[in-house]
């Protein structure tokens, strides 16, 4: 077991000033701006939306399954954010959320980051970035949480947030200050950023799913001045969350290639919330898919562990 396997095995304890009381989910009504206006996206069963909000002009892509409302009138919601300098439509076509969504009726929300004026590329301003970004994305998201709410019928205790690296930190970002609409996130290759982690202020219990590399060096595990060290990150939510149990298990080695990793599960939390560590040693800065043989499939472990959890912790079947 390497050095960081053991720190884990400790991760768990404290506890802080998570409640066990019942959620009721406010619904604040939006800023006035343009409503979105959606078209076909020429891909199946998405459209694709732009609008102007807070000033900006947005764009994101809905995907809906078929017969969305045959499993239940009010449908999960999971926002999948891409990386920096990436595009919307891009991850919507590898990160492998549809054939979920299809099987377990939840529509899936891909929005596009807007332009840092110093780069010219994409990003989500998760406040690790200078004060130049324009973007209030927190805004942004819970703006289509209520267009969600209102041609969607959404469920709003079932609003999860994933992405990779900087979607992977927004998401972070949404669960410290959007803490009354997100009932979980995950994150791959994003750990929180300094400012996320020094004003995080969550309301509830929250399931975390995270799965990152020990050799990556964009977003590296011992942190830099943009990254809080995972260790560090992780023990922050097995604190919140009041985690009292954890365990430790091998990634099975699908390909045969010697390499694989270690899942770090820390467990009897505050009502019944889980982190989920995936920690690998061959993937570098990458999103796990069926085709790139790195033994764990990102979108099949993240909805599995996030759809167990709503607004109030464990949904009980």
């Amino acid at each position: 077991m390497s050095y960081i396997s053991f720190l884990f095995l400790f991760a768990c304890g404290g506890g802080s000033s998570s409640s066990d009381a019942e959620i009721i989910n406010p619904i604040t009504p939006p800023t006035p701006n343009d409503l979105p206006e959606c078209n076909p996206s020429g891909y199946e069963k998405t459209i694709y939306c732009t609008y102007t909000r807070l000033g900006l002009d947005r764009e994101f892509y809905v995907y809906v399954p078929d017969d969305i409302y045959s499993k239940t009138a009010n449908p999960p919601l999971l926002f999948n954010l891409h990386g920096y300098r990436r595009q919307a439509i891009d991850f919507l076509g590898y990160s492998g959320f549809q054939i979920l969504a299809d099987e377990d009726k939840f529509i899936v929300i891909y929005p596009q980051g807007s332009i840092l004026p110093s780069s010219g590329e994409p990003h989500w301003n998760d406040t690790g970035w200078s004060s130049e970004s324009p973007a209030d994305d927190v805004d942004f998201i819970s703006s289509l949480i209520d267009w969600s709410l209102t041609n969607y019928q959404i469920n709003p205790n079932r609003v999860y947030a994933t992405g990779k690296s900087n979607g992977g930190k927004m998401s972070y970002h949404l669960a410290c200050n959007l803490r009354y609409r997100i009932a979980g996130v995950a994150s791959v290759g994003g750990t929180m950023n300094p400012n996320t982690y020094a004003s995080c202020n969550p309301s509830h219990p929250t399931p975390i799913i995270h799965i990152h590399s020990e050799d990556d060096t964009v977003v590296p595990i011992d942190g830099n001045w943009r990254s809080l060290p995972l260790t560090e990150m992780m023990d922050y939510w097995n604190t919140y969350n009041a985690c009292e149990d954890s365990s430790v298990t091998a990634i099975t080695d699908e390909n045969n290639d010697g390499e694989s990793g270690e899942v770090f599960l820390n467990y009897s939390c505050l009502n019944q919330v889980e982190t989920k560590l995936f920690l690998t040693n061959n993937m570098g800065h990458d999103w796990p898919t069926d085709l790139n043989s790195y033994d764990i499939i990102a979108a099949d472990e993240i909805w599995k562990f996030l759809k167990q959890f709503d607004m109030n912790g464990k949904i009980q079947n």
